[in-house]
């Protein structure tokens, strides 16, 4: 199986690639999904949690490579495209499974990621910058710098949404072959 892994800060352009490489039919999964299904489901101890701090709370307990790990049971096919990767232990779980694997990351300025956040406006949309940047460092504590710094591609997300749509067909008909 041929792996894709998707890495970028919040509000970078992940969901466009997600659409592009539907776009040009390659299946993939959030794993943010994976933890909003979970979510729901947690224990009394839990319930005060945002689902950030979820998520978190679930990679100290059972290792930083759990969301991949429960991501991996839900794979399938000859390319397979996962977004959302977070840490270097959560691509190092993938690679296990498969020796073909291209991590991608989307790479957006944080005054245009959180212009994105607020008016996409979901639920997990910052309040504020204060917010916003909390949500950043928590993310990079988990790892995600440094997983964008090691990946094989990088795509600018700064220019127009044309141009970023276009990168992307390019980059995936690259990895198809």
């Amino acid at each position: 199986m041929k792996l894709i892994i998707v890495a970028g800060m919040p509000g970078s352009g992940k969901e466009e690639f997600l659409k592009t490489a539907d776009g040009v039919g390659i299946p993939f999964l959030r794993m943010g999904d994976i933890v909003r299904e979970m979510y729901p489901d947690r224990d009394d101890a839990y319930r005060h949690m945002s689902i950030g701090e979820f998520a978190e709370a679930e990679r100290k307990e059972h290792g930083y490579d759990i969301w991949a790990k429960r991501s991996s049971e839900r794979m399938s096919g000859s390319i397979f495209l996962i977004d959302g990767c977070r840490s270097t232990e959560e691509v190092k779980a993938f690679r296990s499974l498969t020796g073909d694997v291209t991590v991608v990351a989307i790479h957006s300025s944080p005054k245009d990621r959180y212009q994105r956040l607020v008016e996409r406006n979901r639920n997990d949309a910052p309040s504020g910058k204060k917010e916003f940047e909390e949500r950043d460092e928590r993310e990079i504590g988990w790892g995600l710098a440094e997983t964008i710094a090691l990946a094989d591609i990088m795509i600018p997300n700064g220019s127009t949404l044309d141009e970023f749509r276009k990168a992307s067909t390019d980059a995936l008909n690259r990895m198809r072959k």
